[in-house]
């Protein structure tokens, strides 16, 4: 009997320490409704990086990787596949994650998430929670 392979199993490098909480981030206002935004944090350990969707007055945060190799979703925020509210998708192998909760609905890595970051939105700026 084989089994499957967990996706990127072993082969996804650790991510930097992600930020302390009351970092900022960026100004909600910088961020469109239903659209997308990709940060990097420079740590010790490496560099965090950050992925941020609004909806109206809230913001999700993701671990910007993909689990199936462990790469950012997209090179640039401008390759960012978004279905506003929806989706987002890896522009690698086009593995599509839940807009609400990170989790992989279709692709190469069905079944794992986009790793969850606590956000607030405080007086207008987005930080970490």
């Amino acid at each position: 009997m084989t089994s499957k392979p967990t996706c990127g199993a072993g082969s996804m490098p650790e991510p930097a320490m992600r930020p302390a909480a009351g970092t900022p981030v960026c100004a909600i206002a910088d961020l469109p409704d239903g659209g997308g935004r990709m940060f990097v944090f420079a740590a010790e350990s490496g560099e965090f990086r950050l992925l941020v969707l609004r909806s109206g007055a809230r913001c999700l945060g993701y671990e910007n990787r993909c689990p199936h190799f462990g790469i950012p979703l997209a090179a640039r925020n401008e390759h960012l596949i978004l279905k506003p509210h929806e989706s987002v998708s890896c522009n690698t192998h086009y593995a599509r994650f839940r807009w609400e909760d990170g989790y992989c609905d279709s692709g190469d890595c069905v079944g794992e998430s986009l790793p969850a970051v606590p956000l607030d939105v405080i007086d207008g700026v987005v930080c970490f929670a």
